[in-house]
């Protein structure tokens, strides 16, 4: 974009210091004019700008406290690195990403939300390219290889097949685990019961079993409290109700039997009161 190419190089550091994921910024992923985009609340990026991570940095402007920060953050703001936007629905299921909508008033505002129209240092990804590049040159030289690399390319072919088959065999003998202890001795055994699961591969083995134990359910309340509660409040009500005068009886000058207004009505001598004896 032609607004951040004009920004300043120390505003330029600080949007690549955000846009790294390493400062601890959560980032969340949203659907805004039907592309994903990541996008972030304003409090972890004000918080990722107080970290030492950042006060180590050199070239970016000095922050000490949130109004600094919030000022950096707004001048970042007006090269479109990031835009504020407005979270709504899930754009599909309820674990979907939440459709995003882009606001006219452009500000900073801790709470709010924002999305990254910034994809940082580009030089990971021409890396990564280049490496796919010379890996696909390479396979398609295969004929031209010396013995020695096709049997190490052998031998590494059936090691990841048997990775795989391996793999295979677990999951199929952890369900098969599973629904026999579930039958026999309730709740069941999961097998690696992180196996599946979006963590790392050492987390994924880690622990080596554990039991289906259900999650609490939240006690609903019976039919009978409630009843009981609905009831204490109409009583209440009613109490509220008797000490009030009705228009009648506003009229009529009568008081209720209330000790509230059980007070003895005793003439009042102007005179006496103004002048004294």
């Amino acid at each position: 974009m032609d607004q951040q190419a004009a920004a300043p190089s120390d505003l330029r550091h600080v949007a690549q210091f955000l846009r790294n994921g390493s400062t601890g910024m959560r980032l969340r992923v949203g659907v805004l004019n039907g592309k994903k985009v990541d996008y972030f609340k304003g409090s972890s990026a004000m918080k990722a700008l107080r970290s030492p991570a950042y006060a180590r940095l050199p070239g970016v402007p000095t922050v000490t406290n949130d109004d600094e920060a919030r000022t950096v953050l707004h001048a970042i703001l007006t090269f479109a690195f990031f835009l504020r936007v407005e979270r709504g629905a899930p754009s599909g299921s309820a674990t979907s990403p939440r459709r995003l909508k882009l606001i006219s008033e452009q500000k900073w505002e801790a709470p709010e939300f924002y999305a990254w129209f910034y994809e940082g240092s580009q030089w990971t990804t021409y890396a990564g390219s280049a490496c796919t590049v010379a890996l696909m040159l390479i396979g398609l030289m295969h004929p031209l290889w010396p013995p020695v690399m096709k049997k190490a390319a052998y031998y590494l072919g059936l090691g990841s097949l048997g990775i795989l088959a391996a793999l295979l065999v677990t999951i199929v003998l952890r369900l098969a685990l599973y629904a026999i202890t579930s039958v026999i001795a309730s709740p069941g055994v999961w097998l690696f019961p992180r196996l599946l699961a979006e963590v790392g591969v050492v987390e994924s083995f880690t622990p080596l079993w554990s039991l289906d134990v259900p999650k609490p359910r939240r006690k609903l309340p019976s039919s009978s409290s409630l009843s009981k509660k609905a009831k204490g409040k109409q009583k209440e009500r009613t109490d509220i109700d008797s000490d009030v005068l009705s228009p009648a009886e506003m009229s009529s000058g009568s008081r209720p039997s209330s000790p509230l207004y059980d007070v003895q009505e005793q003439p009042i001598d102007l005179e006496e009161d103004i002048f004294g004896q």
